[in-house]
């Protein structure tokens, strides 16, 4: 039961997004360097994905230890694991994961850093602070609070890993990170309605319990419109490939999340299809741009 506990915490299923995200920085650096060192890109792998184990494993100590676990209806997609609530005295446990998980963050990092590019110093800088500050401050400002998980996956993430691989930036790497920047914002985004009375009592100030669920539907809609409209946007301009345009498809499943947003507004949890096609729009987005800018 322990062991399973410590796994569960780290959520696995969301775990998926970060291999998504650092692929798509492989494969806006492959379009410029293609003799890749894909021991590099393995590290960077790892770095990744204990970053992300990292802020998922502090995630559920903080909202335990706030209480916040024991008010949450849970969904496949929000609320919480519910690990800790079913066995407490993991705890300490699942804090010490979330720290070791860091340090090995940040000790890829520095590495990564002497050893390939001085330039993700602040990509590192950065990345280190939201995962440390994410729930026990960051949520309490609803604009941070609304990007940060787009910094982190989506800028942080892809624009990191084609620094490391390539050595050098461009414009493009970056319009490839927008993409997940705007999807993933929107996965967090929608995922806050079902719980915006139980984070309100703990002191969570994030864009629904600030301004409501209409204007956060708004918000969800530019955002998504921001992200395929600048797909469409880098093929005609020549940063994309032709190819890129397959990522428009996933383009119905956001529309589709979208109107169970504006339809059952905080109740949506108990829509969880909405939900869902959410997380597959976030997922299959980068993950199709990447395909094609590797084939394209």
């Amino acid at each position: 039961m322990s062991i399973a506990t410590i796994i569960q915490s780290t959520r696995p299923p969301f775990l998926i997004l970060t291999p998504i995200c650092v692929f798509l920085g492989l494969s806006t650096a492959l379009t410029v360097e293609p003799n890749i060192d894909y021991t590099t890109f393995t590290l960077i792998m790892i770095g990744a994905i204990a970053a992300h184990i990292s802020v998922n494993t502090l995630n559920e100590y903080f909202d335990f230890t706030s209480g916040l676990d024991l008010k949450t209806e849970k969904t496949p997609f929000s609320g919480g694991s519910g690990a800790l609530p079913a066995d407490p005295k993991m705890a300490r446990s699942v804090l010490a994961l979330g720290l070791i998980t860091l340090f090995i963050t940040i000790v890829i990092g520095i590495y990564l850093m002497i050893e390939q590019s001085a330039q993700i110093l602040p990509v590192g800088l950065v990345g280190v602070m939201l995962i440390y500050t994410y729930t026990t401050w960051i949520n309490r400002f609803p604009f941070l609070c609304l990007v940060a998980p787009g910094i982190g996956f989506g800028l942080l993430m892809v624009v990191g890993t084609h620094i490391v691989l390539t050595k050098h930036y461009s414009l493009m790497p970056l319009l490839a990170a927008l993409i997940p920047f705007f999807l993933v914002n929107n996965l967090l985004l929608l995922n806050q309605y079902p719980d915006i009375d139980a984070d309100k009592s703990v002191g969570r100030n994030h864009l629904p319990i600030a301004y409501g669920t209409s204007k956060s539907t708004i918000t969800y809609a530019l955002f998504m419109l921001g992200a395929y409209l600048l797909i469409a946007l880098s093929v005609v301009m020549g940063y994309f490939p032709m190819l890129s345009l397959i990522a428009l498809l996933p383009m119905a499943l956001a529309i589709f999340s979208l109107t169970g947003a504006k339809k059952h507004s905080q109740e949506i949890g108990k829509f969880p299809q909405y939900l869902g096609t959410n997380v597959a729009a976030t997922l299959a987005t980068p993950l199709l741009l990447g395909i094609s800018l590797v084939y394209g």
